[in-house]
């Protein structure tokens, strides 16, 4: 199998044109599935015949393979370590260096130095429930499990929102994760929209060879000093309360808002934080604001976040009518409509810290309801 070729998993599996047969399947090899693979062996859970890991990106790194080359180690939010490996003891730590670089490469080591049973490339297309298993299908081959940790990020669904127009419009739309470079832009008249992180960071870069619009749906909140370890709990409970009662999670930055970094300030003291409110319908050429007043422009940069990626759970039909998935746990990282289920990097747990958290519960909890821990 080609997943075999690109990283041969722990204990010379491979997988037959039958269902293979595992306790449980990680779907997924990012900051969580990780975490979770870790835990599961560390728990007593044999690599390769007890437990696979199932990533679809052709190396390792998860989303971080993808971002842009100006994304540094220095620009970056915090990388927190795996657990039983430091970063810093793996990779080179210097401030400029690409986190595309650099965390693929701590990744790829952490799995090296674990013997994680890691597939890859290998994409699952569907998630099926047969009774006391799931049906596991991919385009590598089959697998039943009695337990499934799906960690599968948001890289793969990014959200732009439907506005009227948005087919008329000539110029170019593009979402964060078509960024590359500032350099793309130059000598454009270029429409950022999107409050968060990675929409202030790309509105750094692309202000200083474009001419740049900003806007957002709500007004941004900027906070001075550092975030506090009780802002981080309080940000995270907010989050996990919307999960626990089935509602749609919010990301954790909505919720702290945005700390007040020396860039954003020198961003404000050059002009560029001008915020407006969001437009009402796009043009052929640009936008159409509320007042009627029209604006053109080249590129309209689309930073509005992910969606989670969790189409090839719907044969399971775990949304609640809102559009959530009602979810139960020490850290809310179980589906309470299939316990056999956990999602850790969803919720509370969407962040490098929470993955990690989430990754030891979700694979102590699935364990013990599998009666795989006494």
């Amino acid at each position: 199998m080609s997943a075999d070729q690109a990283n041969p998993p722990a204990g010379g599996l491979e997988v037959a044109r039958v269902a293979l047969k595992v306790d449980i399947v990680v779907i997924g090899a990012g900051q969580a599935g990780l975490s979770s693979a870790y835990h599961l062996q560390r728990l007593g859970l044999a690599p390769a015949r007890g437990f696979v890991v199932l990533d679809q990106s052709p190396q390792a790194g998860g989303a971080w393979q993808f971002r842009w080359p100006s994304l540094t180690l220095s620009t970056v939010n915090r990388i927190h370590d795996l657990p039983g490996m430091k970063f810093a003891d793996a990779v080179n730590t210097e401030a400029q260096v690409q986190a595309s670089v650099a965390v693929p490469n701590y990744f790829a080591a952490y799995e090296e130095n674990f013997h994680l049973p890691v597939f890859r490339p290998v994409k699952v297309s569907t998630v099926v429930n047969r009774g006391e298993r799931f049906r596991v299908e991919t385009d590598a081959g089959n697998f039943s499990a009695r337990g499934i940790i799906n960690a599968t990020g948001t890289w793969e669904t990014p959200f732009i929102p439907d506005y009227p127009g948005a087919a008329s419009f000539r110029g170019r739309q593009l979402h964060t994760r078509d960024y590359r470079q500032a350099a793309d832009f130059a000598g454009q008249r270029v429409l950022i929209v999107g409050g968060g992180i990675s929409a202030i960071q790309l509105l750094d870069e692309i202000s200083r060879v474009a001419t740049t619009t900003w806007v957002t749906r709500r007004e941004p909140v900027f906070r001075e000093g550092e975030f506090s370890p009780e802002d981080g709990r309080a940000a995270v409970a907010l989050v996990e309360e919307r999960v626990r009662r089935g509602a749609p999670p919010h990301s954790v930055v909505s919720v702290t808002g945005l700390r007040l970094t020396p860039a954003i300030a020198a961003m404000r003291a050059r002009g560029v934080l001008k915020r407006l409110p969001m437009f009402s319908e796009i043009t052929e050429t640009g936008v159409k604001w509320a007042d009627g007043a029209t604006q053109d422009f080249a590129t309209i940069l689309w930073c509005t976040g992910f969606r989670s990626a969790l189409d090839h759970l719907a044969p399971l039909a775990l949304r609640e009518p809102g559009g959530g998935i009602k979810m139960t746990g020490r850290l809310a990282t179980q589906v309470v409509n299939d316990p056999r289920l956990h999602l850790v990097g969803y919720g509370p747990s969407a962040s490098t810290i929470g993955a990690n958290r989430a990754g030891e519960a979700a694979a102590r909890e699935l364990m013990t309801y599998l009666g795989l821990l006494p």
